[in-house]
């Protein structure tokens, strides 16, 4: 098993959730489709609403809070597969 990347995972989590925030903003501001959910992030994210500024607004920090997500994910990752990696270099190093 190999690591993670971690600036990998954390563009790639900070993209999606950053992307998700701000359409469902979006989305409940033009056409009242998952306006619960809007408000309810709202609760998380001071400034974020279902408006175009308010999903920009979210958008933002959903990118911040899902890198930080993803880097975490990754570190715990990389460390519980750490001795399991060294463990099976050694193996082979000794045959």
């Amino acid at each position: 098993m190999e690591k993670l990347s971690v600036k990998g995972i954390a563009c790639a989590f900070g993209i999606s959730w950053g992307v998700y925030v701000l359409c469902i903003g979006w989305m409940s501001w033009l056409f009242n489709w998952g306006t619960p959910l809007a408000v309810g992030l709202s609760s998380l994210y001071i400034g974020y609403g279902p408006s175009f500024i308010g999903g920009i607004i979210g958008g933002i920090y959903g990118f911040i809070d899902g890198a930080v997500g993803g880097i975490i994910i990754a570190w715990i990752y990389n460390w519980v597969i750490a001795p399991k990696r060294s463990s099976s270099s050694s193996r082979r190093r000794r045959r």
